[in-house]
């Protein structure tokens, strides 16, 4: 039998963040509505120090809802070009919130 090992768990060096500092704002795009309607999932820009169970935390606080998963994404700032020089967009993290069946979340 096999055992797997876990990543040992470091505790946060800075203070905790508060849910309104998690939580930057929402991503408003054709495929994160569609997630929205079909699969009852929302994306939202957060903050790049902030984890998977302070994203959750957060979303329950800020809009009362109950969330069932939580998935991330780190995205790479694209290059862009500055009259003749080139520059590079901020990094950002992602996050994609699954809520369960009961509860939705309206932006408009």
């Amino acid at each position: 039998m096999v055992t797997l090992r876990r990543a040992p768990q470091y505790p946060r060096l800075g203070p905790a963040l508060e849910p309104y500092q998690v939580i930057l704002r929402p991503l408003i795009t054709e495929k994160a509505t569609h997630l929205s309607e079909r699969h009852n999932a929302y994306t939202f820009e957060v903050n790049p120090l902030a984890t998977k169970t302070e994203i959750k935390n957060a979303v329950e606080v800020l809009f009362d809802v109950k969330v069932a998963d939580v998935r991330t994404q780190n995205r790479q700032g694209k290059m862009r070009r500055y009259r003749l020089r080139t520059g590079r967009m901020r990094n950002w993290k992602k996050a994609i919130v699954a809520l369960h069946s009961d509860y939705r979340i309206d932006f408009y």
